[in-house]
Parts: C-alpha cells; structure tokens; sequence
C-alpha cells in the first residue's frame, strides 16, 4: 500500500441501491475521470456526464460527476466522484473501466481515511471518533461520535499542548540564561501555578466513563441457579425468543448476547448457564465456568438465585422472578419483584437499568476518550504531577517533553505503523 497509488472504491451502501457513489483519489484521479467522461468537469460543480469505456467506448451509464482537486479535498490530494444507478452491473462495469487505467487500484479498507490522516485533513482522534460514527446504532453513540469526529477532543488536546509548551518555552529560558539548575522559589511557583489545573483537567476526563462503552454497550449478565428464569427474563427484556425456555434444568449451556437498545442506550444482554456447585456433567460444567467469566466482565448481574449468594455484590441487582407463581420465594423489599411471563413489574426494571446505564456512560454533552486515548493521556498527566515541587529545571523540561509526547500520541503526531493499521483496518473499502 503507498499514496503514490490511485485508488477507486464503491463508497455507498452495497448495491443494488438507488444511487452508487464510486470515489477515485490520488495523482491519476483527473485523468480516470477524463477517460471516463471525455472532459474534467468544473471543480466543486455536480456536472451530467456519459461515462463510457475508454477502450470500446460503449456508453456504461450517465451519472453526476464532481472533481475536486487536492489539496482542497477530503483526502487532501486529487479525488473525485461518480455519482451512477446503483445497480450491480453498472457498478462492476465502471470499476472494471478504473482497472484498466494505469497506476489505479482498489483501495483497501480505511484506505481514503488513512490518506486524509497522512494528508493533514484529519488527526487520529478525529479519525477514531469518525470510525465510531460508522459504527453507531444508538442516539448515545452518535452523538458521542459527532463530538469526537468533528475534532472536540483534538481541540482539547490543543490547548493543553499549547499551555505546556508556553511552560516549556519559560523553563528553557531559565536554563538558557541560569548559571545554576536550581531557579528562583517564585519562577518555580509560577510553573507549579501553571502546571495544576492541567493536572486536575487531564484527571477529570480520565474519571470519566469510557468511549469503549458506547460501542459494546451496557454488559447485563443474567445470573442464577438452573431453572431460575433467567431465559425467559432474557426474552421478555428483548421482547423476543432469543433462548430457549424449558422446564429441564441445564438447558442453557452456554453464553447467549443479544444486543438491543433501550431509550437510546445500548445494552448487551447475556444469559448464562445454571450455576450449581454439584451435580454438572462435563458440558454443562463449561457452560458453568463460561458464567462465571462473565460475572467477571459484566457492568450489571441481574441476580435470580437465593438471596445473597450471587457474585460482586458491588454490581448485583436481586430479582424475585416468577411472581405470577404462589410458590415463588420473595426477596428482600430491594429485590425488584416481577414476572416476565404477565410483565408485571418488567417496566420498573427496565427504568432502572437505563438510569444505571445513563451512569455508566460518557455524558451526551462531554468529552470522552478511548482506551488508547486514556493510557496516552494518564502519562501526560503523571508526568505533569512529577514535575510540581521539582526545584530542578532539568528534570522539570524533560517531564514537560514526555507530556507533549503523550499529547501528540493521542492526536497521531506521533504514531507507530501497527497502531494505525489497526484503527484503519476497521473501516469499509469506501472510507
């Protein structure tokens, strides 16, 4: 893969569609289009074009072309769009034209992203929050995905690195013109002065709920012995039959997700094999050990044993099920008391999972950073703390330098090859 190359992709949906969006970016974009249609249209103006083979000159389709040329595109080079019938012989015939133009290529995927990222037209924060866009499902996720996409982290990221290099700039004057390492009590207070509210700023979005939470959603893990109903509470929750309900304990052997939203949030809900301490045979002992794991990983167990006896109490919420039935055993009166087969008592619940889950999530209004952003960040911001009440510059300036660094790692100033394969290996063939 290298930007000396042209590349062409279908960027819209799958066809067959209404419309299909084929994007051409790199040195020979003008020239494929020119081929194509037999002139280069007016930059920025959607123009009526044939598109034809250039070899047999058969008409392929007539389609709204747009040229824009670099750097003022999204990808920061030469790029254009035919905007054609999207139907599956169409598409495949005009990029069967693309290929046999030279130095022209199918893009891979994240391929026109990660050229808008080399070309300056977009940092890696930018770039992650756009890849949450593209995958967002829920009113939460794109709002936090907008944020991000549109550079509010990246903004914030600035304006720290502008402060830390105007503190940079004050100790390497101090040093420039010190006879000693050791500076003035108040030229060392000043920096101190400076140096915490970025600290509590930096600490203060590190409190917050992940950005990784948005996308996997809210973990509901239904926990309990066999034969508890955490199926059919799995079902009612989902308002569909995603598990199978029998009377014959061990049914559920293993984990079953089911992603849904509710009022905008999204959950992944997951039901788990009875747990039991005796009496499992082999299978059903993995199932067992698979509940436990997530136990481990859940951000809410939904708890149907006997009282008191479920897992991480710190996350555990106690339902009394099956309340429709006269022999039921009721809980304590924290228990939520319900019947998944009459939705007695189901609102309630599901009013209380989404005002837990609205805690658990970055606020709608605020920034919020990945993993890799929060590891990045905690390293400026260790390095800040270290530097306050440190009497000697020396050691001050190189504090001050590992926190720019950090900073640019989040915005990809500086970046390793495989960290960016990964983010754009996620995208579609089109970004």
């Amino acid at each position: 893969m290298t930007v000396d190359d042209t590349i062409f992709a279908l960027s819209s949906g799958q066809p067959p569609a209404a419309i299909g969006i084929l994007r051409i970016s790199g040195p020979a974009a003008g020239q494929a289009l020119q081929l194509l249609t037999g002139y280069l249209p007016k930059q920025r103006v959607a123009t009526l074009c044939n598109i034809t083979d250039m070899v047999s000159g058969e008409l392929l389709d007539q389609g709204l072309c747009l040229w824009f040329a670099g750097p003022n595109s999204a990808t920061g080079e030469d790029l254009a769009e035919i905007h054609c019938h999207g139907g599956r012989a169409v598409i495949r015939s005009i990029e069967r034209a693309l290929e046999q133009i030279g130095g022209a290529r199918r893009a891979e995927p994240g391929e026109f992203t990660r050229r808008s990222f080399i070309h300056g037209k977009m940092d890696l924060a930018e770039a992650e929050g756009l890849s949450d866009l593209l995958f967002a499902e829920t009113e939460f996720q794109r709002k936090a995905a907008v944020r991000n996409a549109g550079g509010a982290l990246s903004r914030k990221v600035d304006d720290w690195q502008q402060r830390i290099l105007q503190l940079s700039a004050q100790v390497e004057a101090e040093l420039d013109f010190s006879d000693e390492d050791d500076v003035a009590p108040a030229q060392a207070a000043m920096v101190d002065q400076a140096a915490r509210p970025l600290v509590r700023e930096m600490r203060d979005l590190l409190k917050r709920p992940r950005a990784e939470k948005l996308r996997e959603g809210i973990r509901v893990v239904l926990g309990g012995p066999p034969n508890s109903g955490k199926s059919t509470l799995l079902n009612a929750l989902v308002e569909r039959e995603a598990a199978i309900v029998s009377d014959i304990a061990g049914t559920t052997r293993d984990v079953i997700e089911v992603p849904i939203a509710l009022a905008g949030i999204p959950f992944l809900f997951i039901d788990t094999a009875g747990v039991r301490e005796s009496g499992a045979e082999t299978i059903e002992q993995i199932g067992i050990d698979r509940a436990r794991q997530q136990f481990a990983l859940a951000d809410i167990i939904l708890w149907l044993g006997p009282e008191g006896q479920g897992p991480r109490s710190d996350i555990l919420v106690e339902i009394s099920s099956r309340c429709d039935d006269p022999e039921h055993e009721s809980k304590g009166e924290d228990a939520f008391i319900l019947s998944a087969v009459t939705g007695q008592g189901m609102d309630r619940l599901v009013d209380y999972l989404v005002a837990r889950a609205q805690n658990l999530l970055p606020d709608g209004d605020q920034i919020s950073v990945n993993a890799r952003q929060a590891g990045r960040l905690m390293i400026a911001c260790d390095s800040l703390a270290s530097m306050i009440d440190q009497p000697d510059f020396l050691i001050v300036a190189e504090h001050l330098r590992m926190a720019r660094k950090a900073l640019d790692e989040i915005t990809g100033k500086a970046s390793t090859e495989d960290m960016l394969d990964g983010l754009f290996g996620k995208f579609c063939i089109g970004k």
